[in-house]
């Protein structure tokens, strides 16, 4: 009982620091919302791989590190409808593009001191064509790996260390669930996902042990893409997570964008962050940079957060296409 109990607390210590981090809000969301949001996959029509790492805190000693790979797509196929013409003609097969089926997939890789977090995520979304808009449903499954590294470990006492290495020294695979839904305009999007649906956690032998689960976060999103007559457009967007354990958390952004190649933003989040960024395009691929700086108790201790991304995106001639014969 007592090696169960010290195995709790460092359980508890542990994850229950890491509460805020169990979901990352990426400063730079807006490049990226299949973080966040099951439905967008092949939502726009790209074929897309993105790479994002954020350090955040940088000052701080085993402060989070998170970097991720997503990838996503719209599967389209070649189909033929019929156009009728006069009794003396033949009918004629024209080819057409039509598919309503995203698939995605993730790696995602959380550090936070000694704890690692490895997850592996596999999208289906589906899009429904409303008039001039595109509703979307999308639903994920995770596989987690959770482990621990004992060669960092903080604690001094040899009883609770010998636990640690008895009862974490294999790694602890859980599985969970994504679902959200996203409304699609040519001006505007709106979007709404729930993560860890499953609220999944170790188990120790037959005991579940409660402080290590995975906790229901809930995340709203939403942009406007305006476009006015002259080289520069404007995006204003936001995105809110929140949960039962952790705080409401918010962004409210506007980027302001040269000719689709150039583009600044500002970010303001609730918790008392200010947050810079800046991107360029070149061809087909897009780099993007943003620097988050405290305005709360921790700018005393930290030189602030980095986050660095990189897209690629295929398919712009093949895919997309205007709004009203889109697929």
């Amino acid at each position: 009982m007592k090696k169960i109990l010290a195995l709790y607390g460092f359980i508890f210590l542990v994850l229950g620091n890491l509460s805020g981090q169990e979901s990352p809000l990426y400063s730079q969301y807006m490049m990226n919302s299949f973080l966040y949001n099951p439905a967008v996959a092949g939502s726009d029509g790209y074929t897309s791989v993105n790479l994002t790492s954020r350090m955040q805190w940088l000052g701080i000693k085993d402060a989070p590190r998170t970097n991720s790979f997503t990838f996503q797509t719209r599967v389209l196929h070649r189909s033929y409808m019929i156009h009728r013409n006069t009794v003396k003609q033949r009918n004629n097969f024209i080819p057409s593009r039509s598919g309503r089926v995203g698939l995605g997939g993730a790696i995602i890789s959380d550090q936070t001191g000694a704890f690692t977090r490895l997850g592996a995520q596999f999208t289906y979304a589906y899009h429904i064509t409303l008039n001039n808009a595109q509703m979307s449903l999308g639903l994920t499954g995770n596989l987690y790996q959770l482990k621990y590294d004992f060669t960092r470990d903080m604690f001094s006492d040899p009883d609770r260390v010998a636990v640690l290495i008895n009862q974490l020294n294999k790694p602890y695979y859980v599985p969970d669930a994504n679902f959200g839904v996203y409304y699609l305009t040519e001006t505007y999007n709106l979007g709404a996902s729930v993560e860890n649906i499953l609220q999944s956690a170790i188990h120790v032998g037959n005991t579940e042990v409660k402080e290590s689960k995975l906790l229901r976060t809930f995340y709203f999103s939403g942009a406007y893409h305006y476009i006015p007559k002259t080289d520069f457009r404007f995006e204003p967007s936001f995105v809110a997570k929140f949960n039962i354990k952790t705080a409401f958390v918010a962004d409210l952004s506007c980027k302001a964008i040269y000719r689709e190649n150039y583009w600044i933003g500002l970010s303001l989040r609730t918790s008392k962050e200010i947050i810079s960024m800046l991107g360029l395009r070149y061809n087909n691929i897009y780099f993007g940079y943003a620097f988050d700086y405290s305005l709360n108790m921790l700018s005393s201790y930290t030189y602030g957060s980095h986050e660095i991304m990189m897209a690629v995106k295929f398919g712009d001639n093949a895919r997309r296409y205007r709004w009203i014969i889109r697929y």
